[in-house]
């Protein structure tokens, strides 16, 4: 007959087994753990060598970017200082002739330093497709050309491709010859004063035009308010000597040549064929007939100044929009 546990052996004996499974555990719970943490630890690390390879790769982009870019300006400028042979010079001028557009005085004029400066340019073409613009910055580049010519004894020649009209034309007539296409629109020698009167649409809305001024001609032609005669005579006389002006700049610069009717500075503009007529134009050619036949530098170098990256993005995103807006409500003086 077997004797009967004690109690105290059989309860000792219990909590020593679960003792063991509690080690047994959280020797397990620990193990887990550990290999987590190692897990954790070589993604981590995986993690930070992919980050710095992607962060060594954009720099070396970067970089790659930046040595493009001073190399192209570098060979650019390069380019035009290793212009060792005789070529023909060309400047573009298109578009509108304005303070703020790429055929502004300040870029034309240097343009056209760099130009007569090159010892191997033979001669300057400057290349029209611009309806005209700012009497004011016309009127600068052509004293420019002017000055030049006399300070370099070279010949300068204009070239129109599609239009040559008005502020255009007052700077091509400093050229000592112009060439253009039959079919190239030249001339339109005048001046115009644009803008807008709201005054019938304000009364319509219902909207009164409040304007305080210290001075009587203050608000002149302002668009809000009724016409005032005499402004309006004023501003016509303005006009009318401006266009007096522009007419001694073209017959100064054409002389004999110009075959003047009464309807030459009139505004009319004519084809080329009918300005070669007319004086205003002196042959029809392209400004690859004028480098070979005229220049007898086939050779073709453009010293025009254009935008860079960063000007046309800002231009395409529309940052004149607003110096647009502004020419709309107020009055200027243009020569197209």
């Amino acid at each position: 007959m077997s004797t009967p546990e004690n109690p105290f052996e059989a309860a000792a004996s219990a909590q020593a087994g679960s003792s063991s499974s509690a080690s047994v555990a959280a020797s397990s719970t620990a193990d887990s753990w550990n290999r987590v943490a190692e897990q954790f630890a070589r993604d981590y690390l995986k993690d930070r060598r992919s980050e710095r390879r992607w962060r060594i790769f954009f720099r070396l982009v970067w970089i790659a970017a930046i040595i493009a870019v001073v190399w192209a300006f570098v060979a650019q400028r390069n380019l035009a200082a290793s212009a060792s042979g005789p070529h023909t010079a060309l400047i573009e001028v298109r578009g509108e002739i304005a303070a703020d557009t790429e055929a502004s005085a300040e870029n034309l004029v240097a343009a056209l330093k760099s130009a007569f400066e090159d010892p191997g340019a033979r001669a300057v073409v400057l290349r029209f497709n611009s309806p005209g613009g700012s009497p004011v910055q016309a009127g600068i580049v052509n004293d420019e050309i002017l000055r030049l010519k006399v300070l370099h004894k070279k010949k300068v020649y204009a070239v129109v491709e599609d239009t040559c009209a008005s502020g255009a034309y007052y700077i091509a007539v400093a050229a000592d010859e112009i060439y253009a296409d039959k079919a190239s629109i030249v001339g339109s020698i005048g001046v115009l004063m644009d803008g807008f009167g709201f005054t019938g649409t304000m009364e319509k809305a219902g909207v009164e035009r409040r304007l305080l001024t210290a001075g009587d001609n203050k608000g002149m032609l302002d668009p809000f308010s009724p016409l005032n005669e005499k402004q309006v005579a004023y501003a016509q006389g303005m006009i009318d000597q401006i266009h007096a002006q522009f007419i001694a700049v073209v017959k100064q610069g054409r002389g004999t040549r110009l075959k003047a009717t009464p309807e030459t500075f009139s505004g009319l503009f004519w084809n080329g064929e009918q300005a070669v007529g007319l004086g205003l134009v002196d042959h029809l050619g392209n400004l690859d007939y004028v480098a070979r036949e005229v220049v007898k530098a086939e050779d073709i170098i453009d010293y025009t100044p254009h935008e860079n990256l960063a000007e046309r993005l800002a231009r395409r995103f529309g940052t004149s929009i607003g110096a647009g807006a502004m020419r709309a409500l107020q009055g200027s003086v243009n020569l197209r």
